[in-house]
């Protein structure tokens, strides 16, 4: 492949828990959205530098020079040199904390300060806010020395240097020596509050604080310790304080393939991220994040209806139906753009696993299931023994037929599993119908053996009747179907790479030339997989590729330590950024390097049961037997 340049990974990410803002390398603030994540966006710049609109920041004489978060925190710093000027300038999303505690509220404030640290420096920055995802039009007027956009409820507070232009567009400037401090802040949430440099001072030591205080709950050591730990605070800043969901990634429509079309907007829940959710915010010290996500995952989870939606907005209802937004060029001209997402008519059978797996972890650990809870869950795996034997669009969502694919059956029988094994931890095997359960689950496995697996190749297959491979099967041993070092397991992870391995560390989910899913273009390698294979690796006992992979990876992460959906073979980002799973992934991949040389504790993390949880020390299903 020849080098290319997306720009998706040079993007530094922002968050106040509510919504996001991405800032380019030069400068420039070209994604947000309001009031919440999945908003429309009044910057959108990301996806047509034209039409979008943007908040650019420039310095006379003087070039961006090295980019940082401060501390533990998503508080960005961006440094400017010129020959004899230095000039920082402190982006955020402002948060204060309850009291002594870490819980994180949001402000509703995006601020922009500018410290002049040497020499002298002319500050220039331009605001062009495009409503609605540039099909509006912005309608500024004077508030004292502020600037009220009303289209889209927005205040905009930096003193007389405000001024609107022919364009619409606002434009400050400021001339500061050494010393010298300057701040714009924009109100996005209520338009109505204006901050000064006193105030803004506070907010920033108060948002630095919250970070900090958040941070410091978890007390990680181990294998990739650095990545872990920014990975852990980018998968906080996209989970939604309120009700506790965590989307998928801030953004829409960036392309998993320059001037392609697998352009969607992954601003929403997918459930399929349920048990790294819950593993990763628990194992890490986030109890409460855990259970907070746990309450609205149940939620889904009514009376018996057929099918549940594998997503859903962060308040628990559909996403809006896919629209395309013509009037957009595009990420590097990547059309269609997309709102919405229209997975949600999707019957993908991976979500009942999901949701049993994470459910079964959370009661392992805390036993604070309620009977409605537990009422809820019986639904589920009730559903799932009902409708196994169906196909399904499957975990890549797919959008051409049905099919039976072997990730899904897996995951059927990971629902059952979790389920008889949570009805015996809370004393309901009475209660439940547990000899139906063990006998779909039995059924359940001993057809993905016979037909999900091909002797021939001594792998299995996608899906049943294929004869090819793709990378959702490398969560085999991961979910304990089978043992890590398990000749079949080993065979699979052989076939993966050599299909679909890129560039050495690199895994690509499936190859789009011979799989039908209603798409022409090709697509980058897919992160998720990548370090799905450093875990199965790990599990294999091949600990030393699984390490260098896991450090190939980590190490295009760029300096801030964002990633995104996937990845091109020179290290470039693909698709929407920065990407949950993939961060829950890498958090996976590192654990278990961790204890790759205690195989009691490599195995607990494969049941998802964890070292020290005492349910099931010693013990291995007979189903790892067969």
């Amino acid at each position: 492949m020849n080098r290319m340049t997306t720009d998706i990974g040079d993007h530094a990410f922002l968050s106040d828990c509510h919504t996001a803002a991405l800032v380019g390398a030069d400068g420039a603030v070209v994604w947000m959205c309001a009031p919440a994540f999945d908003g429309p966006a009044f910057l959108a710049g990301l996806l047509d530098p034209e039409r979008g609109g943007r908040w650019t920041m420039e310095v006379a004489d003087a070039r961006p020079a090295e980019r940082s978060y401060l501390d533990d925190s998503l508080v960005l710093e961006s440094v400017w040199r010129g020959e004899d000027t230095e000039v920082a300038v402190l982006d955020l999303l402002a948060l204060r904390r309850n009291g002594k505690g870490a819980d994180l509220f949001r402000e509703g404030l995006l601020l922009r300060m500018v410290e002049c640290r040497s020499g002298a420096a002319a500050v220039r920055s331009r605001l062009s806010v495009r409503p609605d995802f540039g099909r509006g039009s912005p309608a500024w007027e004077q508030r004292g020395e502020h600037l009220a956009e009303t289209t889209s409820g927005l205040l905009l507070s930096g003193g007389p240097a405000l001024r609107v232009d022919e364009d619409g567009d606002v434009e400050w400037r400021a001339e500061l020596s050494a010393g010298e401090h300057a701040l714009m802040c924009l109100d996005y949430l209520h338009g109505e509050r204006a901050v000064g440099e006193e105030e803004g001072r506070a907010l920033l030591e108060e948002t630095l604080a919250a970070w900090r205080a958040w941070a410091g709950r978890s007390d990680y050591r181990g294998v990739g310790a650095e990545h872990v730990d920014r990975s852990l605070l980018v998968l906080r800043g996209l989970l939604h304080e309120e009700t506790g969901a965590l989307i998928s990634a801030p953004t829409t429509s960036l392309p998993e393939w320059p001037g392609g079309e697998r352009n969607w907007d992954y601003r929403y829940v997918w459930h399929r991220d349920a048990p790294l959710v819950v593993l990763t915010f628990m194992r890490l010290g986030h109890i409460e994040e855990a259970e907070q996500y746990l309450r609205f995952l149940l939620s889904a989870c009514g009376e018996p209806r057929g099918w549940i939606s594998p997503v859903q907005t962060v308040r628990g209802a559909p996403p809006p139906k896919e629209e395309e937004l013509t009037h957009l060029s595009g990420h590097l001209g990547s059309r269609p753009v997309r709102v919405g997402n229209d997975a949600h008519g999707q019957h993908q059978l991976d979500v009942y696993g999901h949701i049993l797996d994470a459910a079964l972890y959370y009661h392992q650990v805390t036993g604070r299931l309620s009977e409605e809870d537990l009422a809820r869950l019986v639904s589920v795996a009730t559903v799932a023994a009902d409708v196994w034997r169906e196909p399904d669009e499957g975990i890549w969502e797919v959008r051409g037929e049905r099919r039976h694919w072997t990730n899904s059956k897996v995951y059927a029988w990971v629902c059952l599993d979790r389920a008889i094994r949570l009805a015996r931890l809370t004393g309901r095997e009475d209660e439940v119908p547990e000899e139906r359960w063990a006998a779909e689950r039995d059924a359940i496995r001993a057809e993905v053996l016979r037909r999900g697996y091909d002797p021939e190749t001594g792998s299995f297959v996608r899906y049943y009747g294929s004869s090819r491979v793709d990378g959702s099967l490398l969560r085999l041993p991961l979910l304990g179907f089978l043992e890590g070092d398990d000749p079949r397991v080993l065979g699979t992870l052989a076939r993966v790479d050599e299909e679909l391995g890129e560039a050495g560390f690199l895994v690509h989910r499936y190859d789009p030339a011979e799989t039908d899913d209603g798409l022409e273009s090709p697509e980058g390698a897919f992160l998720l997989c990548s370090y799905d294979m450093v875990s199965a690796l790990a599990l294999a006992g091949r600990e030393e590729e699984a390490r260098r992979r896991f450090e190939e990876l980590c190490g295009r992460s760029g300096p801030l330590g964002l990633q995104a959906e996937e990845m091109a073979s020179d290290g470039s980002m693909l698709g929407n950024f920065p990407q949950s799973f993939t961060h829950l992934a890498l958090i996976e991949a590192a654990m278990n390097l961790e204890y790759a040389d205690d195989t009691d504790a490599l195995h607990a993390w494969a049941d998802r049961r964890g070292p020290g949880t005492g349910e099931g020390e010693g013990e291995r299903s007979a189903d790892h037997e067969q």
